[in-house]
């Protein structure tokens, strides 16, 4: 009993990785795939090919980010987001949610945005209990009137699912900067500490 045992948490090693995998890499192509109900039904694969193969939707959707970003990069392509920015700012509602939406975007996606750029070792959720965070940036705005010393702005995921979790604002001496990159720290937190990141090295010291 004891190697049947052995042998089926060996599989479930094995398979669940696998499966899981298997299943949220199904679920982005077939989310992607509706993008093909955008060209018209005579251009769709579907019916070109009379059969339909998954993953033409990634294509599409990897093609309609390249020829929005080229447009976007170039002199009149800038001129057109910054009018279509100036339209949408002049709608109500739909400005608050856009203007959100774009300030988290800009500050994620950019590349001289600094989110999600640094993991921290921060005191969570009370003195004496540790846990790895990510700076966010630095507070701003009125809340600035009420905090005097050097804040950081703080996620603090939740373990497994890290895309809930908390903002907090931190004093910075009280955030320990780790030797740690983004996706290790990632890692970390959703194997619920089982997958440890690598210690890093500590060259040697010189010999006198």
């Amino acid at each position: 009993m004891a190697a049947l045992r052995k042998w089926i948490f060996s599989g479930l090693l094995v398979i669940v990785p696998v499966a899981i995998t298997i299943s949220v890499l199904n679920w982005i192509i077939s989310t992607l795939d509706q993008t093909l109900q955008i060209l018209p039904m005579q251009w769709r694969p579907d019916q070109l090919l009379g059969f339909h193969v998954p993953g033409f939707g990634v294509l599409l959707t990897l093609l309609i980010l390249l020829v929005t970003g080229a447009v976007a990069s170039n002199f009149i392509g800038k001129k057109l987001v910054k009018f279509g920015d100036a339209v949408v700012s002049r709608i109500p509602v739909v400005r608050s949610i856009y203007s959100s939406v774009k300030q988290v975007s800009d500050t994620l996606f950019s590349e001289s945005g600094n989110a999600f750029r640094t993991a921290v070792l921060v005191q969570w959720p009370r003195e004496g209990v540790w846990t790895v965070a990510f700076v966010t940036g630095s507070p701003g705005g009125d809340v600035l009137t009420y905090l005097k010393d050097d804040y950081l702005s703080v996620y603090v995921p939740t373990t497994p699912n890290p895309t809930g979790g908390y903002f907090v604002m931190l004093r910075r001496s009280d955030c320990i900067e780790l030797d740690m990159s983004v996706d290790d720290a990632l890692k970390y937190i959703v194997s619920m500490g089982v997958v440890a990141p690598s210690a890093p090295v500590v060259p040697p010291l010189p010999s006198k």
